[in-house]
């Protein structure tokens, strides 16, 4: 489940022309597509054209004195690039902001992205594989018709990461309710296993979606400002908060169900428990008087020996008696309630609710209008 990668992504031959170390993807506004090289770059960066850089690694010997030497961005936001780790905020520099969001990959690992963003530029750097930025590559290289505003390129950014918690929030609302389901039927050590790593994962979501809504909220209030923000994109950042909100308190309801679930396993292993210590008290309390009746009998008193000596006499006191005294316990046990299983949890079926088809539920996020809004703009 989710937890913080930070892997690099293994070296590739390439041309030397290329930046070593890395990949990713160099997109103009248009939707054409450059090769990613340093020339390149600065070519673009002198004909003062609106692009696209994604950085999928960084590299100390090219990639952080492409960042530091030709784009001009400041030691302390190449310094944060160059070491992940970094909790979601909003950095104003001259000339440039730095955004550091978070995105989930389908498995449930988190993907840090650093944004260094400009009103004619958009630089973002990422050490793992990050699906949503290639679909959104995808889309852009496929794009035709006018180009909004530049700022319009980061929201499309961070919305593609944000989206793509809905999918795994979905996918993990399904694991609780099975696991739900197996406590009931039966608890096992596993569960508590699957319990742990889910509570795990979402306190890791809860760290990086947290501070990331106060983020924007930060931004929407008026504290800080993008570079280029206008009204119209305002409110497109203002949809994105609210899926951030969403979000949030999903990954909170999930810590609550989860939480719910250790409770319904640790009870229902304890109930079953009382069950098993009720069954071998019973038995042991039909057997003490035997044992009594056993040993009181098995003196060696002559005036008892003398007269239990036929058959009948053996059957009637000997064997009859304990027969007898054991049907007394079963009645009055049964009389009494302990042979039932009223107040127990035996194994039982889960009962019967209507599933929620993932597509009807209502935090599964809705068809991308602002997306279809920005392409159409």
């Amino acid at each position: 489940m989710p937890a913080i990668g930070s892997s690099i992504s293994p070296y590739i031959p390439m041309r030397q022309d290329r930046m070593a170390d890395m990949d990713g993807h160099l997109i103009l506004v248009d939707g054409s597509e450059r090769e990613v090289t340093a020339e390149n770059v600065k070519r673009l960066l002198d004909s003062s054209a609106r692009f696209w850089l994604d950085l999928a690694g960084l590299d100390q010997d090219t990639g952080a004195p492409l960042l530091r030497d030709t784009f001009g961005f400041h030691p302390l936001a190449v310094e944060d690039a160059e070491h992940f780790g970094q909790r979601p905020k909003l950095d104003s520099y001259d000339g440039f902001a730095l955004l550091v969001v978070y995105g989930v990959t389908p498995a449930g690992q988190l993907v840090e992205v650093h944004c260094f963003y400009t009103e004619k530029y958009l630089v973002t750097v990422h050490h793992d594989p990050c699906l949503d930025l290639v679909a959104l590559a995808d889309r852009l290289r496929q794009r035709a018709g006018p180009h909004p505003e530049h700022v319009m390129l980061l929201y499309r950014v961070v919305d593609s990461l944000v989206d793509g918690y809905f999918p795994v929030l979905a996918s993990l609302d399904d694991q609780i309710d099975e696991l739900e389901d197996e406590i009931l039927q039966r608890p096992t050590e596993q569960q508590l296993g699957r319990l742990f790593d889910m509570k795990r994962s979402l306190i890791g979501l809860r760290k990086v979606v947290t501070p990331q809504r106060d983020m924007f909220a930060t931004l929407l209030s008026g504290a800080d400002v993008l570079p280029g923000m206008t009204p119209d994109a305002e409110r497109y950042f203002r949809d994105l908060y609210d899926h951030l909100i969403r979000i949030s308190d999903l990954v909170d309801s999930y810590r609550d169900l989860t939480s719910g679930a250790l409770d319904t396993h640790l009870s229902t292993v304890s109930n079953r428990l009382n069950v098993v210590m009720k069954q071998l008290t019973i038995i042991a309390t039909i057997f003490l008087p035997m044992s009594f009746l056993t040993g009181f009998f098995g003196q060696n008193f002559a005036w008892m020996v003398n007269r239990l000596a036929t058959l009948p006499v053996f059957l009637v006191v000997g064997v009859g008696l304990q027969v007898l005294t054991a049907g007394a316990l079963i009645v009055m046990f049964r009389r009494r309630g302990w042979l039932s299983s009223d107040g127990t949890v035996p194994p039982a079926t889960p009962a019967d609710r209507p599933r929620v088809a993932r597509d009807k539920r209502w935090y599964v996020l809705h068809p991308p209008k602002a997306s279809q809004a920005v392409q159409s703009s």
